[in-house]
C-alpha cells in the first residue's frame, strides 16, 4: 500500500509541477529521497515519465553532465473527453501530459436516445476524432464522458439522465464494450469542477462550488482539494434541491425542484402559457425572445425572468449557508444571458446568507464552451488512466 501511495503521490506532483527535480519531490511530499529515486526509476522504466534538462541549471562542471528534472511523458497514453449536450457532442483528444491534440464537435439526430444507441453514437464520434488525429482506437487508453443527470461515477451507473430513455443504466460498462477501451462516466457538472481545479479558476482554491446552467442546473463541489460526490455517488444535485412543496414538475419526475423554475425548459413552459410563442422557433430562439422581451419591458416576460432570478438567488444563498465556500463559479451555456447572474440576483443572494463580520464568498462567471467541458472529461480520464497504469505496475515492480 505504501508503494502504491508513493507512486500515485509522486505522479500527481510531477503532473502538477510540469517538471520538477527529484530532490524537490522529496521535500514537497515528505517521501524519502531513496524512495523517490526508486519509484521514479520505476516510472521511467515503464515510460510514464521522462527526464528533461533543468532550464535553471548549467550542469555539474565537475561531472560534465547537466542536472535533470522529471516530467510526464506525453506519448505514454492518449485519452478522449466527451461532453454530451442537448443535441450535440463535443470531444477533445489529449496526451498523457494534458496537451490537447485534436477536437471535434458534431450534431446528434435527437436529444434523447436508448442507451445502446447513444453508446453507438459516442463510439463512432470517438473513432472519428481518433482518425482526425491520425490514430486508431487501439491508441486510446481511456474515454471520459460527461453527461447531465444523476450518475454513480465509481460504477459508471447513470440513474437518470435527460439524454437517455431509460433509468439505472450501467452505461460505463456498455460504452466500454462498444469502444473496446475503458470508459469512465460522471455527471457533467462534476467534470466542470475537475476542469476548474485542473486548469481553470479553481486552481488556487481548496474549497469551491461550480454551478452550471445549461438546459438544466448542475453543481460540482471541491472540498479540501477533492471532488465531492456523496456516499452514493450522486451528491451535489443542486438543480434537484426543493424550493417549493408540491411545486412545478421537474424533468427528473419530481416536483418543486429548483431546476423546474430556473432551467430554460421551465422558463419556456411558463412563458408559453402566459405569452405564446411561434412554434417554428427553436427552444434556444424562444429563450432569447423571452429574455429580450423582459429586457424591453414586457410585463409578463419580466415576471417569468424575475421569478427565476429570485429562486436562483435563494438556492445560491442556501449553498453559502450550508457550505460557506471560498468561491462560487457560475458556468455554462446560459451564462451568455445575464438574467441569472445579474448583480440584482447576486445581491439578493447576499441578503439571504448568514451575516458575519467577513466578506461573503466571491461569485464569478466563467463562460465555458462545450469543448472546455470536454476537457474536464478528458482530465477525469487522465486521472483514471493514470490509476490503471500504476495498478498495472504490480506491487513488487522496481
Amino acid at each position: 500500500m505504501q508503494r502504491e501511495y508513493g507512486r500515485r503521490r509522486l505522479l500527481q506532483e510531477i503532473r502538477k509541477a510540469g517538471n520538477i527535480p527529484r530532490i524537490e519531490l522529496a521535500d514537497l511530499t515528505g517521501i524519502s529521497r531513496a524512495t523517490v529515486t526508486t519509484i521514479t526509476a520505476e516510472l521511467l522504466q515503464n515510460g510514464l515519465i521522462e527526464e528533461v534538462p533543468r532550464a535553471d541549471d548549467e550542469g555539474d562542471a565537475r561531472r560534465g553532465r547537466p542536472r535533470v528534472a522529471l516530467k510526464i511523458r506525453g506519448a505514454a497514453h492518449l485519452v478522449v473527453g466527451v461532453k454530451v449536450s442537448h443535441q450535440q457532442l463535443s470531444l477533445v483528444l489529449m496526451d498523457f501530459e494534458g496537451n490537447q491534440l485534436a477536437e471535434l464537435e458534431t450534431e446528434m439526430d435527437k436529444p434523447v436516445y436508448p442507451p445502446d444507441e447513444l453508446a453507438s453514437v459516442l463510439a463512432e464520434a470517438v473513432k472519428r476524432l481518433a482518425r482526425k488525429a491520425g490514430h486508431a482506437m487501439r491508441d486510446i487508453s481511456g474515454v471520459g464522458l460527461g453527461i447531465a443527470g444523476i450518475v454513480e461515477a465509481e460504477q459508471g451507473v447513470i440513474y437518470w439522465s435527460p439524454s437517455l430513455t431509460q433509468r439505472n443504466v450501467e452505461f460505463g460498462r456498455l460504452l466500454s464494450l462498444r469502444l473496446g477501451r475503458p470508459a469512465f462516466v460522471d455527471n457533467d457538472a462534476n467534470l466542470v469542477a475537475v476542469a476548474e481545479k485542473s486548469f481553470g479558476l479553481g486552481q488556487d482554491h481548496s474549497d469551491f462550488l461550480v454551478v452550471t446552467i445549461e438546459s438544466g442546473v448542475g453543481m460540482g463541489m471541491v472540498i479540501n482539494g477533492e471532488l465531492y460526490r456523496g456516499t452514493r455517488g450522486c451528491g451535489a444535485e443542486f438543480g434537484h434541491t426543493k424550493v417549493h412543496l408540491d411545486g412545478a414538475l421537474c424533468r427528473c419526475g419530481q416536483r418543486g425542484c429548483l431546476e423546474a423554475y430556473v432551467a430554460d425548459y421551465a422558463l419556456l413552459r411558463e412563458a408559453q402559457t402566459l405569452m405564446g410563442f411561434d412554434t417554428r422557433l427553436s427552444s434556444g430562439e424562444r429563450v432569447e425572445a423571452l429574455l429580450t422581451a423582459a429586457r424591453e419591458g414586457d410585463d409578463m416576460a419580466g415576471r417569468v425572468v424575475s421569478r427565476a432570478g429570485r429562486v436562483f438567488a435563494l438556492g445560491l444563498a442556501n449553498l453559502v449557508n450550508i457550505f460557506d465556500p471560498e468561491l462560487i463559479i457560475l458556468a455554462g451555456e446560459q451564462m451568455q444571458s445575464d438574467h441569472l447572474y445579474a448583480e440584482e440576483v447576486i445581491e439578493e443572494m447576499r441578503k439571504s446568507i448568514v451575516q458575519v463580520d467577513k466578506a461573503p464568498p466571491e461569485v464569478v462567471v466563467h463562460r465555458w464552451g462545450n469543448l472546455m467541458w470536454a476537457r474536464g472529461a478528458a482530465a477525469y480520464a487522465l486521472d483514471k488512466v493514470s490509476q490503471l497504469a500504476l495498478e498495472g505496475l504490480g506491487e513488487n515492480a522496481a
